[in-house]
């Protein structure tokens, strides 16, 4: 007979094994397939969009920034080993230049999944060079603001950058993002 402590192991070790086998398999930043590319493409102006719409603030934060990274689904799951993987795309004047990803591990007392959107907002290009230098990370006590109405024109920037989250459905969604590490790889001129 399973005890709740053996199947709690179980699982945390189960769950620990998926997430090394995910960040293990998700190592190269760029989607690997042109349509890949695309359908982080759309789902990144999809999650941008809806941003938009539920804080119209953002709209002139985004188009006034020196660049912006948006991270349309980003999973975060726990069972006392926790982390969060995500895809994004990095904008400068409204233009995809590349593809970014990040990764979060955590261990505490956790439990549980969600999946998320992500945007980083640039202030300055020193912000977007630093981000593109591939040593970017927040520091541990970093945490992002819920997209809601009004948040875009009361941006809180540290080191350059503002981070805006909101869960798929749209709805206010604050997010600890300390220990976030990214990386960044150069979009290809023929690449979509």
């Amino acid at each position: 007979m399973k005890t709740p402590t053996n199947l709690a192991l179980k699982t945390g070790c189960l769950l620990t094994s998926l997430m090394g086998l995910l960040f293990a398999t998700s190592c190269s930043t760029a989607p690997s397939t042109p349509q890949a590319k695309t359908d982080l493409r759309d789902d990144s102006s999809d999650s941008l969009s809806k941003a938009e719409q539920n804080d119209p603030t953002l709209q002139k934060l985004v188009e006034g920034s020196a660049g912006y990274a948006v991270f349309p689904n980003v999973g975060k799951g726990a069972i006392g080993v926790g982390g969060a993987y995500g895809k994004g795309n990095l904008y400068e004047g409204g233009v995809i230049v590349g593809y970014c990803d990040l990764s979060q591990g955590s261990i505490g007392v956790q439990l549980g999944g969600q999946s998320y959107t992500e945007i980083l907002v640039f202030q300055t290009p020193d912000a977007v060079q630093n981000f593109k230098s591939g040593n970017f990370a927040f520091d541990a006590q970093a945490t992002a603001v819920a997209i809601k109405s009004g948040a875009g024109a009361n941006a809180k920037f540290a080191d350059g950058v503002a981070v805006f989250t909101m869960d798929e459905a749209g709805l206010m969604y604050e997010a600890s993002i300390g220990g976030q590490k990214f990386s960044y790889q150069e979009r290809q001129a023929s690449a979509q």
